[in-house]
């Protein structure tokens, strides 16, 4: 059988996940492989439509595709995302229609499930045959039982290519209708104070409803804050992984675009943020995906601690709650605090205006009382992934990020806290006696409850005598 594996890594040749790539060839030698170099190749493929074309073609002689990839900020990278858009922008999906398709990536699996659930879609899209995901920790590869997981997810897609199994799609078509958002002049106009709003969006049509809803919730502020264009910002290159960042926090490419700087001062010292874009396949665009990733450069110091948060997004994104999700992630493991997403899949032009002004007036009532919601597992878990591997084998690699993490003390563990511990053995000796266990569940509600019983008790005579 032949095999078209499309690496989605801007390393090429010297990519980690490649090497997982080689080791599948290496136990399969019986079938044909060929690598095609999406993302390192990104000016050649699609700079050149005869070579784009020849890929298309090569992709429509193979038994089946396999999908390889590292995962960057969420999701697979940017000239992969490109690569995605130009085949929908030619209607090209026909030369993968009816494929076999798998995808593998290597990352420390912080939010990998994304990134394959956003493949798995894809290849839904195109009408592939999706068959599975393998996502390896970076150094899989070095231990038995990575060899034999890669091995068996291997035999799997290779089995199910031989055997033409049934599958099924897990994601309905995406379907966009038009709609022409109509806004309406405010009828008031709030004041933002001394709050530094900031608004970046990726909006080239002037007339889109992106550029419409940015205009129209600018409209609603006294003081109307400049809406930074990502096309207008000079960049030079999506990230490049070379990790140059990780010792010192500084992109290599600092200072030959704006994206540093951008970063560091304008993001840097704003309350507010406001991201707009429209729906492109199953994201944003490649360009705000450039954007995402070039924010790497300080990798896991979050970029949005107390900010409040907003996406402005023109689409249906109750189609594609994998979108919703990144949202999510993003802001929360970046500290911030997401106030809420206005779209116009509602196609109702007066409801727009009236979650627009809805969404200025939360912004800015969080901005002045500085509220920022309980951070949830999204960004407590995807924080303590980045935490542990800063500690161990990634530390010499991510030296900045372990400064961070040391200097606010988020290397708790083992717990330091010599009370907690105590109580903890204690409880621990004592429970092991079934009949103290036994009465030891029955009243635990009820002591909990009592604490916090308490509290509320407290907080009640605090309020009265402030009365």
């Amino acid at each position: 059988m032949k095999i078209i594996v499309l690496n989605g890594s801007p390393k090429g040749v010297t990519s980690t996940t490649l090497q997982y790539v080689r080791f599948i060839q290496v136990r399969f030698p019986q079938h044909e492989y060929q690598i095609v170099p999406i993302a390192h190749e990104r000016d050649k493929i699609l700079g050149d439509e005869g070579c784009f074309r020849q890929v298309l073609n090569d992709i429509r002689a193979a038994d089946g595709v396999l999908w390889a990839f590292p995962v960057y900020s969420l999701l697979v990278h940017s000239h992969v995302k490109q690569f995605i858009e130009r085949v929908f922008a030619r209607n090209a999906q026909g030369a993968f229609a009816g494929k076999y398709a798998a995808s593998l990536s290597t990352s420390i699996h912080f939010f990998d499930n994304i990134a394959h659930s956003y493949v798995h879609a894809i290849c839904d899209d195109w009408d592939m045959r999706y068959v599975g995901a393998h996502s390896a920790w970076v150094y899989d590869l070095l231990g038995r039982e990575g060899k034999e997981q890669l091995t068996r997810f291997a035999a799997g897609f290779l089995s199910a290519i031989d055997n033409q199994v049934a599958t099924a799609k897990a994601f309905d078509p995406v379907v966009h209708r038009r709609f022409e958002y109509v806004p309406s002049p405010p009828r008031q106009k709030r004041p933002i104070g001394a709050k530094n709003l900031l608004i970046l969006t990726d909006s080239e049509d002037e007339d889109g409803n992106v550029a419409r809803m940015v205009h129209r919730f600018r409209e609603g502020l006294e003081h109307a804050p400049e809406a930074v264009n990502l096309h207008q910002l000079a960049i030079r290159t999506a990230c490049i992984g070379c990790f140059q960042c990780g010792a010192d926090g500084l992109c290599a490419f600092r200072d030959l675009d704006d994206l540093h700087e951008f970063y560091t001062t304008r993001l840097a010292h704003a309350d507010i943020v406001v991201m707009a874009g429209a729906i492109k396949d199953r994201y944003l665009s490649s360009r705000w995906k450039v954007y995402f990733d070039r924010g790497f450069f300080r990798p896991v110091i979050p970029w949005l601690p107390g900010k409040q948060v907003a996406f402005l997004v023109s689409g249906p994104l109750k189609q594609v709650p994998n979108l919703r999700q990144i949202f999510e992630g993003y802001t929360d493991f970046h500290q911030g605090n997401l106030v809420g997403i206005v779209t116009d899949e509602c196609e109702d032009s007066p409801h727009i205006d009236r979650m627009l002004d809805g969404l200025a007036a939360r912004l800015l009532t969080f901005a002045e009382n500085g509220y920022v919601a309980p951070r949830t597992f999204l960004g407590v878990g995807s924080t303590k992934i980045f935490r542990d591997k800063t500690w161990g084998m990634l530390r010499p690699v991510f030296q900045e990020a372990y400064r961070y993490y040391r200097k606010h003390g988020m290397y708790d563990f083992p717990h330091s806290n010599i009370r907690h511990r105590a109580i903890s053995l204690s409880g621990m000796l004592m429970t092991s006696i079934p009949p103290f266990r036994k009465r030891f569940f029955k009243v635990l509600d009820a002591h909990i409850v009592k604490s916090l019983q308490r509290a509320v008790a407290k907080e009640a005579r605090k309020q009265r005598r402030k009365r």
